[in-house]
């Protein structure tokens, strides 16, 4: 069973939950998790999981969850996580604390898209299971809200230092989520008749004193100016000392950090930039969209007019090329299992090195001493073999590799010089890509 893993999808919203709450490690375990498990599964639908991970994989059913912490157990924790199959995609986790520690259960869940949640009835369905999982396992505070909206406003430090955070948590309102539950001390610091008295779509007092308050009927739309309004009022009416004009700023701008931006890319680099989108958090993606859309990379400078090339300075031209061509096949050997392409030599696979080396920030993850040594002469060698074999190139070997050229059209171009200043930095290898060589080199071959 494959289960969908967050970071190998394409990046989107989703909607997050948080949720500490407490039980009773002398009962039972299997009658302790019963509610548990029963709100699960009345209320998940569409992104109910299928896949339980402890010590191995196995599919979802009460008897794998207990199998799985059991494997799982330490001194003070157990902990397994919870998965899906199929889209929508589910990242789950469950948490069980013993003493020396207060009883605990934690839920972390992560369900993407978040667009799942436009629909009211799987919203209210949603509400219903931490309804029921807070009635029954009491907490201090839990939330469910947009991940990205949550990673703008800090959660859940909310810019606190550390230690500050970890040692007060929860210890007053510092934002108020699509859906909230304050726990009695919560509740007490505020006022109960004012946390009731709350402008929100759902404020409900729970048996045990909790208070369940949901802003809009759905998530999805979080950040439009009207479900804006609702969440500053709301914040603003358990906190008056607040401004309501500062908080609604605050909360805009965080809408205008998330709005769309339509990528506008340098053309010979947008398969490559667009890629590089994905290793972005979500809530960091339109910023960086907009920084891409003005960003140009230099004009390649590693190149000389047919007039000027320099001839061959040695005494076997055809060993020397089968040397670059060595070269060459070092780069396929270290590359071909994480970059299949590699072994075609087309424009095509230079975008997939490119991006290979960007994604491991190869120029700072290596030592340099490896890197001048070996990885720059088999990155030119390459860059060199994809000008030969697509643009009808034509090796010109010198005794240098910086001053070997590889002659196209009307210029002579210098992969090895290019390679080394490609492995400088991480920011280099966007700047001086092999990608935009061979484009610049492909505009000129006639």
């Amino acid at each position: 069973m494959r289960v969908l893993r967050f970071h190998d999808l394409a990046q989107e919203d989703s909607l997050r939950l948080e949720f500490e709450g407490a039980f009773d490690h002398q009962s039972a375990l299997e009658r302790e998790l019963e509610p548990f498990l029963q709100a699960l599964e009345a209320y998940a639908g569409e992104w109910m999981p299928d896949v339980v991970r402890g010590k191995r994989q196995r599919k979802y059913g009460n008897a794998a969850i207990l199998k799985a912490l059991e494997e799982e157990r330490g001194d003070k924790r157990t902990i397994i996580g919870l998965y899906r199959t199929k889209w929508p995609a589910l990242d789950m986790t469950l948490r069980l604390w013993f003493p020396p520690r207060p009883d605990g259960l934690d839920v972390s869940l992560e369900v993407q898209p978040l667009s799942v949640f436009a629909k009211e009835e799987c919203s209210r369905d949603f509400v219903d299971m931490v309804r029921a999982w807070a009635s029954r396992y009491p907490v201090s505070y839990a939330a469910a809200h947009s991940m990205a909206d949550k990673e703008l406003a800090k959660f859940p430090s909310f810019g606190r230092d550390k230690a500050v955070w970890h040692r007060d948590g929860f210890d007053k309102v510092y934002e108020l989520c699509w859906l909230n539950v304050f726990g009695p001390r919560l509740v007490e610091t505020v006022g109960r008749e004012r946390m009731l008295s709350t402008p929100a779509h759902l404020v409900e007092q729970l048996p045990n004193g909790s208070i369940l308050l949901v802003l809009r009927p759905t998530p999805a739309d979080f950040a439009s100016d009207e479900a804006r309004q609702i969440q500053a009022r709301a914040h603003v009416h358990l906190l008056p000392d607040l401004d309501l004009p500062t908080v609604l700023r605050t909360l805009r701008e965080r809408s205008d950090a998330l709005a769309p931006v339509e990528p506008r890319f340098y053309p010979d680099l947008a398969p490559l930039l667009l890629r590089t989108l994905d290793r972005s958090a979500v809530h960091e993606r339109q910023r960086r969209i907009a920084e891409l859309n003005t960003w140009r990379p230099p004009e390649p400078e590693e190149w000389l007019p047919a007039g000027a090339t320099l001839p061959s300075d040695v005494e076997n031209p055809e060993r020397a090329r089968e040397y670059y061509g060595d070269l060459a096949e070092h780069l396929v050997a270290l590359l071909h299992s994480e970059v299949p392409s590699v072994f075609e030599e087309t424009p095509e696979s230079l975008t997939d090195v490119d991006f290979y080396f960007w994604r491991e920030e190869f120029p700072k993850s290596r030592l340099r001493e490896a890197i001048e040594e070996h990885a720059v002469p088999a990155i030119g060698a390459y860059l060199g073999e994809v000008l030969v074999r697509n643009l009808g190139g034509r090796w010109i070997p010198r005794r240098k590799l910086e001053e070997v050229q590889v002659l196209v059209g009307n210029r002579a171009w210098l992969p090895f010089v290019r390679a080394q200043r490609y492995m400088r930095s991480c920011q280099a290898l966007l700047d001086y890509s092999l990608t935009q060589l061979y484009r610049e080199a492909e505009r000129h071959r006639a």
